[in-house]
């Protein structure tokens, strides 16, 4: 019975002592290993008469399961105590980049997108923007697009579910709403009443169904819009002409008009850039091959009227193209779909310096 009392004693005195999981698990040994103290007395068992044993056993194995209680509520205790030191030793800013690289590079549709806004920025074009999800009305029919039109038809368009008033709702098919909500803003009337100029630009994103190569169902345009009293397609055709060798860089690239339709626009036409193949690469520029880059034309009075102007006081002139499309014809990119894949080693290689911003005074691209 000294026995038991002493190593009772000892035991939870090891247990209530130590200080880590360690320390706990040799106390747990010198006392329940194989040559424990415990265990130990467990062995003597057999040497006992039959009543001797019966007693003595149910002592012994009331103090292993004291023992075992103790060890138990104390490994929860330094185990808690372990981990909340751990984890705040191993902390982790998680504001840290996770990859390795210690510079980053601007995505060839920012970039592009910069350099778009930096030529029109320097013929007085501002910058506009609207909601992605649109409204039948905005999206359609301000800008003349009849009910029977392709672009309505839902294997072209995401319609969405309509609003409490049962209004249709899109997301946009082109920027072209931006258009209309800018030429509706009662600001603007004044100010083209009182003989001001309207000139923005409308990059963002755009969705259409579609797939491939060379599209995506998420993709971006830029809108142009310069509305006043006297702007006619001659100035349409200088802006445009500047915008293009500005923007691809080169001084006497050829450029046509040729007559087309669109619902907004009229007179419309497409605009091409003079090109050559050469082993089977494409080069911009002069040669005896055309590729089609943009739409424009003289605003339709329709489209006017609809934003509450008068088309026989105002006129102007829209134009838009896609934006992954000249990104892809000025950089040498063949496919569409990298652009969203996220591909550090193709960002790394297609990307661009953030401290460079582009100018026409120090240079748009590489």
């Amino acid at each position: 019975m000294d026995d038991l009392s002493t190593i009772r004693s000892e035991a939870l005195s090891a247990v209530s002592t130590a200080t880590d999981l360690a320390a706990l698990e040799a106390a747990r040994v010198a006392v329940l290993g194989k040559k424990g103290s415990v265990t130990g007395l467990m062995k003597t068992l057999g040497g006992l008469a039959p009543d001797q044993r019966k007693e003595f056993g149910a002592k012994v194995n009331q103090l292993k399961g004291e023992i075992e209680q103790a060890l138990d509520a104390r490994r929860s205790t330094l185990g808690a105590s372990e981990l909340a030191s751990r984890l705040n030793s191993d902390r982790v800013d998680v504001s840290l980049p996770a990859r390795p690289e210690g510079q980053g590079t601007l995505h060839p549709i920012g970039q592009v997108m910069d350099e778009v806004a930096a030529i029109f920025g320097e013929m007085g074009f501002t910058w506009a923007d609207g909601p992605d999800i649109e409204d039948d009305w905005h999206n359609f029919t301000a800008l003349n697009i009849p009910p029977d039109h392709p672009a309505r038809q839902m294997q072209d368009t995401f319609y969405l579910p309509s609003r409490a008033d049962g209004t249709p709702m899109v997301l946009r098919t082109h920027t072209s709403p931006v258009q209309a909500r800018t030429m509706l803003n009662p600001d603007v009337h004044k100010m083209l009443a009182d003989g001001g100029s309207l000139r923005i630009i409308v990059p963002g994103r755009t969705y259409r169904i579609d797939n491939d190569a060379t599209h995506t169902p998420m993709f971006h345009q830029v809108e142009g819009l310069v509305l006043d009293r006297a702007t006619h397609m001659g100035h349409l055709k200088g802006c445009l002409v500047d915008f293009c060798r500005a923007f691809f860089e080169i001084d006497d690239l050829p450029l046509r008009f040729r007559p087309s339709y669109f619902p907004f626009t009229e007179p419309s036409a497409e605009v091409d850039i003079g090109c050559s193949w050469k082993d089977g690469e494409l080069r911009i520029g002069a040669g005896d091959s055309w590729l089609e880059i943009l739409g424009s034309g003289m605003v339709h009075p329709n489209v006017i009227r609809n934003c509450g102007l008068d088309p026989a006081v105002y006129q102007g002139f829209a134009f838009g193209m896609g934006i992954d499309r000249i990104a892809m014809l000025k950089y040498g990119i063949n496919d569409l779909r990298a652009f969203f894949d996220s591909d550090l080693r193709w960002l790394r290689h297609y990307g661009f310096s953030a401290l460079e911003w582009p100018s026409l005074t120090q240079g748009l691209g590489r």
